[in-house]
């Protein structure tokens, strides 16, 4: 009935039109929430440190490179995605390039990763890749950590902001780190 009755000759044909069309926009606003449904995360800076030691173990003696790299390259939201000059695209946390470590639309790059599973609130992907492009190119990959955190001042002092001395990598009971 909703989409037969496209000309309602009297008032009773347009209201009934109008109300049998009634779930077809709450059906439709449902579908497109449900299509790109990505779950974003905007950490807070001792948050994501804590996450990062206990979860990831991150050497306590760099974390302040990366919480300082991800503030100044993302400022620490996981949906981010920044358009460059060269038609390559930076993704989530780390502001990793398409270029080089990822392939939009499908696993590629030197980190074997679709670059869009950058952008969501699971960071261990992004973690792995971050590892593999600072131990290949170090923290100077990174134009934010190049600008901002290269001179050691600029670090913000983890230990004291958010207590990093009583972090310690989460273990299960097996004595392997969780994550």
């Amino acid at each position: 009935m909703c989409l037969k009755a496209r000309h309602p000759k009297t008032k009773r044909d347009l209201l009934n039109m109008k109300t049998s069309c009634l779930w077809v926009l709450p059906v439709l606003i449902l579908l497109q929430l449900g299509i790109k449904q990505v779950e974003s995360k905007k950490y807070q800076r001792c948050e994501l440190t804590r996450v990062l030691v206990e979860n990831y173990n991150f050497d306590k003696t760099f974390i302040s490179n990366w919480i300082c790299l991800v503030e100044h390259e993302s400022y620490l939201d996981t949906t981010k995605v920044t358009k460059k000059g060269n038609e390559s695209k930076n993704y989530g946390l780390f502001q990793i390039n398409s270029k080089d470590y990822c392939t939009e639309g499908r696993k590629g790059g030197q980190c074997n990763m679709k670059c869009e599973d950058f952008s969501n609130d699971d960071i261990s992907d992004d973690i792995a890749c971050a590892r593999m492009i600072q131990e290949r190119e170090g923290f100077k990959y990174w134009k934010g950590w190049d600008r901002f955190c290269r001179n050691p001042q600029n670090l913000p002092n983890l230990r004291v902001a958010c207590n990093l001395r009583s972090l310690s990598p989460v273990r299960s009971p097996r004595g392997f780190l969780t994550g």
